[in-house]
Parts: structure tokens; C-alpha cells; sequence
């Protein structure tokens, strides 16, 4: 997850996932390293965090993760199916 120290809903994507069974998260803080922004903007067309991946799959931010919990697919993504 594409993140910054002072991010909101960093804070409320990451307790989603760690509620829905998440164990690890890679949190990529752009905040602390400027060159990886320059990335996450080239991988997924965005400049805002949080920029979500569930393994090679783009999730998108906050607002994606939530619309996925809700129609019953995140917790499946997080399980590999």
C-alpha cells in the first residue's frame, strides 16, 4: 500500500485489512521517499494515497477497498481466490 505518515484513510484502509485478515501489509510511504511517488503515479495513474495492491491487483484507494468489503470480495482477495 501506497501510503504517507499524516494519511487518514491510510489509517482506515490498513485497519480494514488487518480486520478482514490481512497479516502482513507493505506500506510504501511516499511521503518518506519522494522517487517512489514518481511509481505509484506511473503504476496506477493516481496521485493520491492510498494506492492499494492485494497482491499484483490494483484495488485503488480507500473508497475501492470499502466498495469491495461491502459486495463480499475483499476478504476472498485477501485469501487468494
Amino acid at each position: 500500500m501506497y501510503t504517507t505518515g499524516v494519511c487518514p484513510y491510510c489509517v482506515q484502509a490498513e485497519r480494514l485489512l488487518r480486520a478482514k485478515g490481512a497479516q502482513e501489509i507493505a506500506m510504501v510511504r511516499v511521503d518518506l521517499e519522494p522517487e517512489r511517488r514518481a511509481e505509484m503515479m506511473s503504476r496506477t495513474g493516481r496521485r493520491t494515497v492510498p494506492q492499494i495492491y492485494i497482491g499484483e491487483t490494483h484495488v485503488g484507494g480507500f473508497d475501492e477497498l470499502v466498495e469491495l468489503d461491502r459486495a463480499g470480495k475483499l476478504v476472498p482477495m485477501l485469501r487468494g481466490g
